[in-house]
């Protein structure tokens, strides 16, 4: 149950005043609909009303705010012309200009004769001093009502600021303090102040700095929001590990035939890997790992191995991927190495059928598979192993939960879990999401590959491009071309392939082919392994490509509108060349016109061919929620934190949080029933609920 404290933190944000129906929606896409959410919106910027100059000096574009005396109203009879209230102090004229403006409303908010104060931004038009729609009208009775510093706040289609600013400033005042959570050596060296009393100083801040993610409040809260994070991650990692793994202690003979017959040595980052990977099966608590390595880093054979290090031990082991092509690729690599070193391997995807299934199904309960690579195919509940005892999830963040939950099911005693992907995960991000599982990386890539040539081109010279992807095609090469990612809609995605495929395969003729999102498996598939085969010499693609396919003879890669693309994106795509022995070229289409950020993306590719450095440079030009597209990878939103400027509060947290968990792993003491109280706020409180359960 969630504790008392918060229920008004939890409250509909239709109770606070000025919100109704209508804007309770827009603040719902904006926000979300409970008072926390307002507390969590915050500020972008201020506007600073304490310039209060006379009409004369006023500076043209800046916000003041006057004190004048109405003098006249000037109605216009054409609704073209505004509507003019003429207005002045000692030292000059002030004109007020209005546009299909109420003149009943206007008399009223400004009587002739009366003074009245007037903020908004000053204009000089003909030599003359004006102000169009001001912000305030306010008599001096209540100029308690102009505020002097005024936070601005995103916006959407229907909600104004002030109705927000209204409702925030009603939802601070609507809660109470809670109990503090934040270990108080740390309260005290930072000179923090209370959570409420930051939320309470940057929606009424005293200037600028207030909001810069480096000062006190705004630290504040990024390091609850960490904790809270962590602490949950902390609390899945303990009860995870209290569940017994059981010992798997291979004597070492497959993976020697292994190692025989690879046609090269392993480079010293896959020795670690494997080092650690194989220390974790064989100690007796569950393995919580992630195997992180570039694209084209040697993933697969240190997975293979590590799964010949349990079957020695005499289990069964699973490798799970996201997609059927990444599902036949591991089977190729695998395979060949894994039957010379006496290990039976099978396929399952959603497309083993019949008898095929059944082939595979039979042997699998009986225990004469000893890997079974696969795609969802393999959670599904007919599938049984005889004893199933180490699982490999390739890119671990496109499957949910659940999913994982449903392969560990399938063993009957304990099971060790890897995480593998290919995808580089900048450390401060790996730490905020995957801060319960120990990690693996690969750096080093295999000897003998050449770095990919990557330049940077305008799109006016694609007609050169093209004509260059000819001519090395008529000597033999293969090119994918990835086109450009329009807005958020796939078909327009798949729109602007088809054109491309079209006009590419009047140049090319049948040698084209296309592949994209809405094309069925099968299909797909089709279309992939005649480029493998080299019966196509080009493929047109939208992003499928991205991840994990291996075609070595592929050795240039056009990508059309690369500004359109985060970097992680284009390091992934270029990935996909400079796999065989021959040079490859990587050629980044942008438009003419292009911003800052999007040049400084482009220049890193050009300079670098390191994920890791690349993904911490996309964290930094792009900011946390972006950088993976939250949603796709599983990575939960972080809505108070600046990952590049409150990386050190991260190491902060996760230090804490697991000293909490040692000490009150069932947070029992006064700070521990604190914590819930954050973990609940946070919603981080499936952490809670696990405790409860065991």
């Amino acid at each position: 149950m969630r504790p008392e404290a918060l229920f008004d933190y939890f409250a509909d944000i239709e109770r606070l005043p000025g919100i109704g129906k209508r804007n309770r929606l827009a603040i719902e896409k904006l926000a979300g609909t409970r008072t926390r959410d307002l507390l969590f919106h915050l500020p972008t910027g201020l506007i600073d009303r304490r310039y209060r100059p006379t009409a004369a000096v006023a500076a043209p574009g800046s916000v003041a705010t006057l004190e004048v005396i109405v003098e006249e109203h000037r109605p216009s009879q054409n609704r073209r012309v505004p509507y003019r209230v003429v207005c002045r102090d000692a030292s000059a004229e002030l004109t007020l200009v209005f546009f299909n403006a109420r003149a009943d409303y206007l008399r009223k908010q400004l009587p002739e004769g009366e003074v009245r104060l007037i903020s908004g931004k000053v204009e000089h038009y003909l030599n003359q001093v004006q102000m169009t729609h001001p912000d305030y009208i306010v008599a001096p009775e209540n100029a308690a009502e102009l505020p002097s510093v005024e936070t601005v706040y995103p916006l959407t289609a229907g909600l104004s600021g002030k109705i927000l600013r209204k409702a925030i400033h009603a939802a601070i005042e609507s809660v109470p303090e809670l109990p503090e959570w934040q270990d108080p050596s740390v309260m005290a060296r930072e000179a923090w102040p209370t959570m409420l009393e930051a939320v309470h100083a940057i929606h009424h801040p005293e200037g600028p700095e207030v909001l810069a993610p480096g000062s006190k409040p705004r630290r504040r809260l990024a390091a609850d929001e960490l904790l809270a994070s962590q602490l949950a991650l902390a609390i899945v990692r303990d009860r995870t590990r209290k569940k017994r793994g059981r010992p798997l202690k291979g004597s070492g003979h497959i993976r020697e035939r292994i190692l025989a017959a690879l046609p090269y040595s392993l480079t010293g980052d896959q020795k670690t890997a494997l080092a650690e990977i194989v220390t974790d099966l064989q100690s007796d608590r569950a393995m919580l790992r992630l195997m992180q390595g570039d694209v084209g880093s040697g993933k697969t054979v240190v997975a293979l191995l590590a799964m010949a290090a349990a079957v020695e031990a005499g289990v069964q082991c699973a490798l799970l991927a996201p997609t059927e092509i990444l599902a036949n690729q591991h089977l190729a690599t695998i395979q060949p190495l894994a039957e010379a070193a006496g290990l039976k391997v099978a396929l399952l995807t959603g497309r083993s059928k019949g008898k095929a299934r059944k082939t595979v199904l039979e042997p699998l309960v009986a225990g004469e598979i000893d890997i079974l690579i696969g795609t969802h195919a393999l959670i599904q509940g007919d599938v049984e192993f005889k004893d199933l005892g180490f699982a490999i999830i390739d890119e671990q963040h496109r499957f949910g939960v659940q999913q994982r939950l449903a392969l560990a099911a399938k063993a009957s005693a304990g099971i060790d879990v890897l995480g593998m992907t290919a995808t580089p995960i900048p450390r401060t991000l790996t730490l905020t999401s995957y801060g319960d599982l120990d990690v693996s990386r690969i750096m080093e890539k295999p000897p003998g590959r050449l770095p990919v040539d990557t330049r940077v081109v305008a799109l006016d010279r694609i007609a050169d491009v093209a004509a260059g992807v000819h001519r090395a095609v008529q000597g033999g090469a293969r090119a994918y071309w990835v086109c450009p990612l329009v807005e958020e809609s796939e078909q327009l995605d798949i729109a602007a392939a088809e054109e491309r495929f079209a006009s590419l395969k009047g140049m090319f003729g049948p040698r084209v082919g296309l592949v994209h999102g809405k094309m069925k498996g099968p299909e797909k598939d089709d279309v992939m392994g005649r480029f493998q085969r080299g019966e196509l010499s080009v493929l047109v693609s939208t992003t499928v490509i991205e991840v994990g396919v291996n075609v070595p003879e592929a050795t240039i890669m056009v990508i059309e509108h690369a500004e359109r693309f985060g970097l992680a994106q284009l390091h992934q795509l270029r990935g996909r060349v400079g796999r065989g022995s021959d040079k490859s070229s990587c050629i980044l289409l942008r438009t003419n016109e292009i911003g800052d950020v999007a040049r400084a993306r482009l220049k890193i590719m050009r300079e670098s061919e390191d994920g890791f450095l690349i993904a911490e440079e996309d964290l930094r030009l792009r900011g946390g929620g972006e950088i993976l597209g939250t949603k796709q990878s599983g990575l939960p939103e972080f809505r108070l934190v600046d990952f590049a400027e409150h990386a050190s509060l991260i190491e902060l947290a996760r230090d804490d949080a697991r000293l909490i968990i040692n000490k009150d792993p069932n947070l029992e003491t006064g700070r521990g029933k604190a914590l819930r109280h954050l973990l609940y706020l946070f919603e981080r409180d499936e952490g809670v609920r696990l405790m409860q359960s065991g």
